[in-house]
């Protein structure tokens, strides 16, 4: 409900009796509590008439000074001011005799345009035009939302920063890393996209916690942004690398600004909550537009680049070349990746079974489960032909799924023979894998014993406590395990015992020179007489003739695995070829 010319002028807001109510509503003190005030605007005197209240949302001493309408345009920054006019009265297209709603918002300066304050506020109201279609009257709110603007604009910066680092977030780094490729075409000036990756990040979360690696990261972010040039830019790229994209540069003056960086964070310690901690970053960079056409490809070859930098043991800073060979390699391994995807969705992954035999008997006891992949043309591919890539692409939990589906398959159909078989170092501590293993054997223990999972040694080792867990979570459900490749990683005898395995497959690279190389044949010996002593049980892999055989027998090698005994074959023709030993 609008004022009276009168009330506005008198400085009394109206008061209105609510129907059913016990008191008249005092409109000025529900006004004044939501930061709001009321006007009305007369354009043929130009004078504005405000509520009685507008003193004290507005801050203004003298609400006279604000009693024409060119006055109060003073006080709204120049800016904003030609489009709240407009926005007002509707620009110069209206029709004649209607009434415009309006809801706009600026910044009002209390002080005037010389002071320092400043408000943000909402203006809602109709304006009036004539059969002429001149404004001739707005009345309506004006409200202070400095609050709901702080709100807005933290996250619309939110938006577009890092939290941690206030710096530009990945989004907004990217942007300007696509713009400045977009205007290489335009412009004849170059420039250099560099990653820079804070190193051993993860021992530093260890050792001091989160809240300190938080810190490191933060101060490393301020050095590097302190050592660009100021036509340059920085962003957080991820937890610990941050991207600069530089503007006008070379070859050499992007490995000048690299160096730069890399001795803003290494030449000074950084002083955090639990005192000094020294770190260093490495560096990678490519040209532009020379070597990237565009932001993706940037982002790929300056990540490319920083793994390099990273990996030397000399120099921390790499500049991306091209690399023929490189990129063959880089392309090859995308195209299998993707057959392996694919594979694994038409269920082309096949397993290979491979026996274990006892020794002496040479008789097989279980079948090691041995991955294959039929192509599309139907040949069969080896797992060494494709795993290090499923590996690299993070496709070796889908493997390991797969194959666990069909080995449990394979025991639920063959009710005597008994399997093994590998899961990958990001297997060996996976819950996931766990109940995917009890979904498929219903828990019944008729499957899982007659099931042995093999760890490798070293991912064993690499994180013992939780290795630890998972054996004893797979010897739960009545599975045996066995710790492969045994003697690579140097298992001590506390993690031996802590492990708690069934088995060790001793690593095939001792066994092959067997009989060649006195120091191997003492090792696997000794490696025998280690595990008897912790009554588990030793299987001699890479068995080739006899002589190896003999030798690992005469050693005491309880199970023996090799070409000597068996190539590996596709499970169907291996249980059709052998189903007399299969118990």
């Amino acid at each position: 409900m609008s004022a009276s010319s009168s009330e506005l002028a008198s400085g009394r807001a109206p008061s209105v009796r609510a129907k059913g109510a016990a008191g008249p509503l005092d409109l000025e003190e529900i006004l004044e509590s939501v930061r709001e005030t009321a006007y009305r605007w007369d354009f043929a005197s130009d004078r504005i008439d405000w509520a009685a209240n507008a003193e004290t949302v507005l801050g203004i001493a003298d609400m006279a000074e604000l009693g024409k309408g060119r006055a109060f345009a003073l006080r709204v920054d120049p800016e904003q001011a030609g489009a709240r006019y407009d926005g007002i009265t509707g620009g110069p297209h209206v029709a004649p005799g209607t009434e415009l709603r309006y809801c706009l918002h600026y910044r009002f300066l209390p002080e005037g345009r010389r002071g320092r304050a400043a408000l943000w506020v909402e203006d809602t109201g109709v304006c009036s035009f004539d059969a002429d279609s001149r404004p001739t009257k707005a009345q309506g709110t004006f409200r202070v939302i400095d609050d709901r603007r702080e709100k807005e604009e933290r996250l619309l910066y939110l938006g577009s920063h890092d939290e941690l680092t206030g710096q530009l977030n990945r989004t907004r780094l990217t942007e300007e890393l696509t713009q400045l490729l977009s205007s290489a075409g335009r412009a004849p000036a170059k420039g250099a996209f560099l990653l820079a990756g804070v190193n051993d990040l993860t021992l530093l979360n260890e050792t001091y916690g989160f809240d300190v690696g938080d810190e490191v990261i933060s101060i490393v972010g301020r050095r590097i942004g302190r050592a660009l040039r100021g036509k340059d830019c920085i962003g957080r790229f991820s937890s610990n690398k941050f991207g600069a994209v530089l503007n006008d540069c070379d070859g050499v003056g992007a490995e000048t600004i690299a160096q730069r960086l890399m001795a803003s964070v290494r030449d000074s310690v950084i002083d955090t909550s639990v005192g000094a901690v020294a770190t260093t970053i490495s560096v990678g960079g490519v040209l532009l537009p020379e070597h990237a056409g565009n932001a993706q490809a940037a982002i790929g070859r300056a990540l490319q680049a920083l793994e390099m930098a990273r990996n030397s043991r000399s120099e921390r800073f790499n500049l991306y070349r091209p690399c023929e060979r490189r990129d063959s390699e880089r392309r090859r391994a995308v195209g299998i990746a993707d057959e392996i995807v694919r594979a694994l969705n038409d269920r082309r992954m096949i397993l290979a079974l491979q026996p274990i035999v006892t020794s002496r008997s040479h008789e097989p006891e279980l079948y090691e489960c041995l991955l294959r992949m039929k192509r599309l043309d139907g040949t069969i591919v080896c797992a060494a032909e494709f795993i290090h890539v499923a590996e690299q692409f993070g496709l070796a939990k889908l493997i390991d799924h797969r194959v666990l589906e069909l080995a449990v398959d394979l025991l639920r159909s063959s009710p005597t023979i008994k399997l093994a078989l590998n899961v990958s170092a990001v297997t060996a501590t996976d819950a996931q894998w766990l109940a995917c293993l009890e979904a498929f054997s219903g828990k019944d223990p008729t499957l899982t014993r007659r099931l042995t999972v093999e760890i490798t040694e070293t991912s064993a080792i690499s994180d013992l406590e939780e290795t630890v867990k998972f054996v004893s979570a797979l010897k739960a459900l009545g599975c045996r395990v066995a710790l492969d490749d045994f003697g690579a990683g140097y298992t001590s005898f506390r993690s031996l015992r802590l492990l708690g395995v069934d088995m060790v497959k001793i690593d095939g690279s001792f066994i092959q020179n067997l009989g060649i190389q006195a120091e191997d044949e003492l090792f696997v010996r000794t490696l025998i007489d280690l595990a008897k002593s912790f009554g588990i049980t030793t299987v001699g892999e890479w068995v080739g003739d006899e002589k190896t055989a003999r030798l690992l027998e005469n050693a005491g090698v309880a199970y023996m695995q090799g070409y000597f005994f068996g190539a590996p074959e596709l499970a169907k023709s291996a249980l059709r070829n052998d189903v007399g030993g299969l118990g």
